[in-house]
């Protein structure tokens, strides 16, 4: 759905390629290394979708209220995902 409404119609691939892509993965865990490490693997994705939900709100947040460029913003935010996914791998016992 998000991708429908976005342009330029390529992200639409994108956000359409994410999820087949990370159960293929899954997939793969189990079948090679069993459950538990595909559980860990599940843990450390779900990590890095939500450091990167943070990371895009913060990027967000420089470019319309404080005004910034978009490359000083980004580059910004990236010590921010770095923190918030070593935080939240760190969190889950950093498993994976």
């Amino acid at each position: 759905m998000l991708g429908d409404m976005l342009r330029p119609k390529s992200f639409a691939g994108l956000f359409g390629a994410a999820p087949s892509v990370a159960l293929a993965t899954l997939g793969m865990a189990i079948y090679q290394h069993g459950q538990s490490y595909a559980a860990a693997q599940t843990l450390s994705m779900m990590a890095g979708a939500i450091a990167l939900g943070i990371y895009s709100a913060v990027v967000c947040q420089l470019l319309i209220r404080a005004r910034m460029r978009a490359l000083p913003a980004t580059l910004l935010s990236l010590v921010v995902w770095l923190a918030a996914a070593f935080c939240l791998w760190a969190g889950a016992g950093g498993q994976a």
